[in-house]
C-alpha cells in the first residue's frame, strides 16, 4: 500500500469518525433535553402518507366480469342475506389475532480425525547405497531417506435452543384493495407505561374469505405478514450497547 493510499484511507476514517461523533452528539443533546420527560407518542396519521409507505403491487389473475341478476336482493360475495358487517373496503378496521408459540431445539456436532504416516528408503541400490552418504548430509541413512507424518483433527458443534410466545390482538386498517379482492392491512399500536413505550406493528395481505364472523383474522392467514413488537425508552436504552462499542465492533478487524 502506497503512502498516498494510506493517507487517503486515514482521511476517510477520520471523516467517518467525525460524522459519527457529530450525529452521536446530536443524540446526546436531545437525550439531555429529555431528562425527566416521558417519551412522546406518535401522532395519529394516515399510514398511506408516511414517507416510507409504498403501495403493494402483486401478480393479479385475469379479471372476471361479475354477473348480475335483475330484481335480486342477494349481493354476490355476502355470506348472509343481510348486510355483511365485516371489513370489505379501504378504511375499514379489522382485528388481527397473533398467537405465536414457537419452539426450536437443534444440536449438531461434526468430528473429523485423520492420521497419516509415510516413509521411504533404499536398502539396496546395486551395492552403491553407501555412496549416497557422500551426497547426503552426514549421518544420513539410506534405509530411511524420507519420512512424513501428518495429522488432522476437526471438532465443531452448534446448538440452538429457542422458545418464543406472543399473544396479542391488534386493530388494523385496510389501506388498499387489490384487483383480485385481497386486502392490504396495516396496524400500529403504542402503549406508554411510565418511561417506556411499547410499539406493536402488524401488516400483510389477507383474503376476504379468511375474515371470521367477528371481524377478526389470524396472523397465519396473512400473506407477506410483518409483525414487530418492540419498545423505546429508558429500559430499552439500558439494553442497547453504547454507540462507541458498536462502532468499534464494526471497525475492528480482529
Amino acid at each position: 500500500m502506497t503512502k498516498n493510499s494510506v493517507s487517503a484511507l486515514f482521511t476517510r476514517l477520520t471523516a467517518v469518525t467525525l460524522i459519527g461523533m457529530s450525529v452521536s452528539a446530536c443524540g446526546v443533546f436531545q437525550r439531555l433535553a429529555d431528562i425527566g420527560k416521558t417519551p412522546e407518542l406518535s401522532a395519529i396519521q394516515n399510514p398511506t402518507q408516511a414517507d416510507n409507505y409504498r403501495p403493494v403491487s402483486m401478480p393479479m389473475p385475469t379479471p372476471v366480469t361479475a354477473s348480475r341478476q335483475a330484481n335480486s336482493l342477494w349481493v354476490e360475495g355476502s355470506r348472509a342475506f343481510f348486510e355483511d358487517q365485516r371489513a370489505s373496503q379501504v378504511g375499514d378496521i379489522i382485528t388481527v389475532v397473533v398467537e405465536i408459540s414457537d419452539q426450536a431445539a437443534i444440536d449438531n456436532r461434526t468430528r473429523h480425525d485423520r492420521s497419516n504416516t509415510n516413509s521411504m528408503g533404499i536398502s539396496g541400490l546395486f551395492g552403491y547405497e553407501d555412496l549416497l552418504t557422500e551426497v547426503l548430509p552426514e549421518g544420513a541413512d539410506a534405509g530411511s531417506l524420507v519420512g512424513t507424518t501428518s495429522g488432522l483433527a476437526n471438532d465443531g458443534r452448534g446448538r440452538i435452543d429457542r422458545n418464543e410466545t406472543i399473544n396479542l390482538r391488534l386493530a388494523a386498517v385496510v389501506t388498499q384493495q387489490l384487483p383480485n379482492g385481497n386486502m392490504v392491512l396495516f396496524g400500529r399500536q403504542e402503549v406508554r407505561v411510565n418511561f417506556e413505550v411499547r410499539e406493536i406493528v402488524v401488516g400483510g395481505v389477507i383474503r376476504p374469505e379468511d375474515i371470521a364472523s367477528d371481524n377478526t383474522v389470524s396472523y397465519d392467514e396473512m400473506a407477506e405478514a410483518r409483525i414487530a413488537y418492540g419498545g423505546r425508552g429508558q429500559i430499552s436504552d439500558l439494553q442497547q450497547q453504547r454507540y462507541g462499542s458498536q462502532a468499534l465492533e464494526i471497525l475492528m478487524p480482529f
